[in-house]
């Protein structure tokens, strides 16, 4: 219940406001509607993935144009129009997106600039669009048989539609699908090495914003009943984006709160600023722009992240502790390779910068269910060549074989998919969201329910098994009194520890730790030292790079020394700590 409220109570809200005011205010609601779902799309798109567009409105043109070619020239109803537009746009949105979404940085918005430039003109230069005139005298909507030709019936239909797609898209971000999403802007290696394709979450991301701007433009045609390239110009595709600016980029609610505080406030000037002035002319998009200049300072992260706080008391959406999930189904889990055996094995690996030689044609074993530690000074080429075990890096020659596999030149993910799991020297999340779903992140790739599943609710037996795993991970590395709280708002050694119950809950069969008990008070590192003794008897084998000596030293059944790309020593601890070489590059006298 605690799902609808919010969203039953946004439409009862608008239905009254369209039974209770004139005709004038009814217009306006509508048109706030039509907005919010535009900007709903780019809370996905530009809030939750990192992706800013300043063309949506071309896509809204799209939907718009498809739906009155086929009212006016076929006599086509609803039946037809909704699902061709939306195909159009849909057809569209994957093209540009395979052209556009591998760019990054500020290629990517100047890419959507200059596509939204040209579908503007290319609406108002083909004759069959009815060129800069448009197209009018649309068909009016036809419901069984009944013809909504009014801006009440309409704006019925038009927040019905608002307070579903408001529905579908909180489903997905409470998803692994939302997960995935929301980790490609804050982590995207990190997401990648968990089984997350970036690209196609992007895809994913861009197509969504764009049908939720192809319904918009499908409604807007029925609305007006008349079409012409005006309404879909560059300029409103930045009056979209800055809705979701001052509403709450990362929040579902921003969108309505910014179509609704922009609209209005165009509103407002229009009608006071030429009494105030006793002239008319542009002085309204001046106010306009320092309005909003005044909004983004003193709401930063928008108005809905502002009110956050305020919502969360409310008891009906107050977050509460995970509890034990008793009846949770099992995720499938990995058989694990007998005991013994060479599991990892790096067969002279050469990595060479530009003027570097980083790893120089090192060969190394990892045998099942052992810990194996990978130590040296700064800049032995350790991180180098944990970066090109797990795929983050590409070798110059040699090979690496994991569980019988070449996996060398290939991708994190597709390495992550064999059984390796990993952690990072600098710790990466989504510091934002919970401990919780920073772990249940881990699990991504042990899931396989569709967008569309999770649009609809549908996910919700995986989505539990995904939760109890996490949930069995964070108590078995002691961190169940956090696992509600942001994973950023951890000291940097729980967050390691995080990290840790994260590569669990992905099921590995290695382990790659770089680093772990960097930055881990005494009692936290012998919680560690314990957890890992535990894993290795169950059989998780880990390979691990620490400089913590007397940590390590007690910790792993055989060492691997490094200095300047090269492997000086390999055995067990004592054999390690006698030999000379070692003392001499690393240990130093005292040892």
């Amino acid at each position: 219940m605690a799902r609808f409220l919010p969203i039953l109570t946004l439409l009862a809200a608008a239905l009254a406001l369209q039974a209770l005011s004139g005709e004038h205010a009814v217009s306006v609601l509508n048109y706030i509607g039509l907005y919010a779902l535009v900007a709903l799309g780019l809370v996905v798109l530009t809030g939750i993935t990192g992706q800013t567009s300043f063309g949506q409105a071309a896509f809204a043109g799209i939907a718009a144009y498809a739906t009155a070619v086929i009212a006016t020239q076929f006599g086509l109803g609803p039946l037809v129009t909704l699902p061709a537009a939306l195909l159009t746009t849909a057809v569209a949105a994957f093209l540009i997106a395979a052209i556009t979404l591998r760019l990054s940085g500020h290629y990517l918005p100047l890419s959507t600039i200059a596509w939204g430039i040209s579908l503007f003109y290319l609406f108002g230069n083909i004759e069959m669009l009815g060129g800069h005139t448009g197209i009018d005298h649309i068909p009016p909507l036809s419901l069984f048989g009944h013809e909504l030709t009014g801006g009440r019936e309409l704006g019925v239909i038009i927040w019905g539609l608002v307070a579903l797609a408001v529905w579908a898209v909180s489903n997905l971000l409470d998803s692994a699908q939302g997960r995935a999403l929301r980790a490609v802007k804050d982590a995207p290696l990190m997401a990648e090495t968990f089984g997350v394709d970036t690209v196609k979450e992007k895809r994913i991301a861009f197509v969504l914003a764009a049908l939720l701007a192809g319904l918009s433009g499908w409604l807007y045609a029925y609305l007006l009943r008349f079409v012409n390239p005006s309404p879909f110009s560059l300029s409103i595709g930045i009056e979209y984006l800055f809705m979701v600016v001052v509403g709450g980029a990362g929040y579902v609610w921003g969108a309505i709160i910014g179509a609704a505080l922009i609209t209005l406030a165009r509103e407002w000037l229009q009608d006071f600023l030429p009494v105030l002035l006793g002239t008319s002319g542009n002085f309204e998009t001046v106010v306009f722009g320092g309005l909003i200049i005044f909004l983004l300072h003193r709401a930063e992260g928008g108005v809905a992240e502002r009110l956050s706080g305020l919502v969360r008391r409310l008891p009906f959406l107050a977050p509460t502790d995970a509890g034990e999930e008793t009846d949770a189904p099992q995720l499938p889990v990995r058989p694990r390779p007998s005991a013994g055996g060479d599991l990892l094995v790096v067969d002279s690996a050469l990595k060479q910068f530009p003027g570097l030689v980083a790893v120089s044609s090192i060969s190394l074993k990892v045998r099942t269910g052992e810990i194996l530690g990978l130590i040296g000074p700064n800049g032995a080429g350790k991180s180098t060549l944990f970066n090109l075990i797990s795929g983050t890096l590409h070798l110059t020659s040699g090979t690496i074989t994991f569980d019988g596999q070449v996996i060398s030149g290939r991708t994190p993910r597709q390495i992550g998919d064999c059984g390796l799991a990993r952690t990072f020297q600098h710790v990466k999340m989504m510091p934002n969201r919970s401990v919780l779903e920073n772990v249940m992140l881990g699990a991504h790739r042990r899931a396989h329910v569709g967008v569309l599943a999770s649009c609809l609710h549908m996910e919700r037996r995986e989505e539990t098994a995904i939760r109890a795993e996490a949930i069995r991970q964070i108590r078995r590395v002691g961190l169940e009194d956090v696992m509600m709280q942001p994973a950023g708002s951890l000291p940097l050694g729980k967050q390691r520890i995080l990290e840790i119950a994260r590569a669990l809950a992905a099921d590995p069969i290695l382990l790659l730790l770089d680093e772990p008990a960097a930055g881990l008070r005494l009692p936290e590192k012998k919680l560690l030292y314990k957890l890992l003794r535990q894993l290795r008897a169950e059989g998780l084998t880990i390979l691990i790079v620490e400089h913590d000596m007397d940590f390590v030293m007690s910790l792993v059944d055989r060492l691997v020394v490094m200095s300047f790309g090269q492997l000086i020593c390999e055995g067990d601890p004592a054999k390690v700590q006698g030999d000379q070489r070692v003392v001499e590059a690393y240990l130093g006298d005292a040892a």
